[in-house]
C-alpha cells in the first residue's frame, strides 16, 4: 500500500490516514487506491468492526489534486466513486475525524462517512461553483440528505466554507472537539460501536441509510427482510445469554 495512505488498527477499529500533508492531503490516484484498498480490508476482516478516516498534518483533505488531474490522474475508482467510497460506502460504519479543511472532494469523503467528529477549528466547504464546476463527486447528491435543503443549498450555491460550530448546528457533525482532538474523540465513538454486535450494527446502518429512499410501506417490508437473519443469528442468542449471565458478550458476527 502507498505511503500516501497509512493504515493501522486497534481494538477492532481501523484507522485510515490520508498522508499528503505537503499537498493539504489533496486526492490523487494513489490516495484513491489506498483508501479503497483499506476499506476493502475493513469489509473483509472479521476482526475489524469500524473504520475511522482522517488526514495527516492538521488537514482532512483539500479535495482533488488539480496537478494530478492535469497529468491524467483521477481520484475516483470505477463504479465506486471518489476514493472508492462515495458511490459504494462500506457496510461497516465509517467515521470521519476532521482537523482543518474538508473542502470539495474532502467534504464528499466526509459525506461518505456515517458519523463525523471535528475539531472546532475545522472548516467544511463545497467551492466548486466558484470555479464554474458542479460538485459531482457526491456533495450535490448527498449534502441535502444530511442537512436541510436550505442549509445544503447555501453551502452548494455560495461555495463558502462553514465553521465546525455552524456545521454542527446544521446536523452535519456529531461531536466537536478542541483542536487536535478529533481523532481521539472519533476513536472513542468507534469503540462504543465496535463493542456492539457486528451483524446488528451493519444491518442497522443499512436500514438507516436506505430509509430516505423508501416509502412508508416499503420501509417496513424491506426492514423485516433485512433484520430477520439478525434475530436468528448466533450473536442475537449470545447477546441475550450474556445479559442473563451478567457477562460481556463474545460476538462472532453471524
Amino acid at each position: 500500500m502507498s505511503d500516501e495512505v497509512l493504515v493501522s488498527s486497534r481494538d477492532g477499529v481501523q484507522i485510515i490516514t490520508i498522508n499528503r500533508p505537503e499537498a493539504r492531503n489533496a486526492l490523487n490516484a494513489g490516495v484513491a487506491r489506498g483508501v479503497a484498498d483499506a476499506v476493502d480490508e475493513l469489509e473483509s476482516s472479521d476482526e475489524l468492526r469500524v473504520g475511522v478516516l482522517t488526514g495527516a498534518g492538521g488537514t482532512f483533505s483539500s479535495g482533488m489534486d488539480l496537478k494530478a488531474f492535469l497529468r491524467g490522474e483521477s481520484p475516483g475508482i470505477e463504479g465506486r466513486g471518489l476514493c472508492g467510497i462515495t458511490e459504494t460506502p462500506p457496510r461497516k460504519p465509517l467515521i470521519a475525524a476532521v482537523e482543518g479543511y474538508a473542502l470539495a472532494g474532502g467534504l464528499e469523503l466526509v459525506l461518505a462517512c456515517d458519523l463525523v467528529v471535528a475539531a472546532r477549528t475545522a472548516r467544511f466547504g463545497v467551492p466548486e461553483v466558484k470555479r464554474a464546476l458542479v460538485a459531482g463527486g457526491g456533495a450535490a447528491l448527498l449534502l441535502p440528505k444530511r442537512v436541510s435543503t436550505a442549509h445544503a443549498l447555501e453551502m452548494l450555491l455560495t461555495g463558502e466554507p462553514v465553521t465546525a460550530h455552524r456545521a454542527a448546528e446544521m446536523g452535519l457533525i456529531n461531536r466537536v472537539t478542541d483542536e487536535g482532538g478529533a481523532l481521539d474523540a472519533a476513536l472513542e465513538l468507534a469503540a462504543l460501536i465496535a463493542a456492539n454486535g457486528p451483524l446488528a450494527v451493519a444491518v442497522t446502518k443499512q436500514v438507516a441509510r436506505a430509509t430516505v429512499d423508501w416509502s412508508w410501506e416499503q420501509g417496513w417490508a424491506e426492514q423485516a427482510a433485512l433484520i430477520a437473519p439478525v434475530f436468528q443469528s448466533e450473536d442475537a442468542r449470545e447477546g441475550a445469554t450474556a445479559f442473563a449471565e451478567k457477562r460481556a458478550p463474545q460476538w462472532k458476527g453471524h
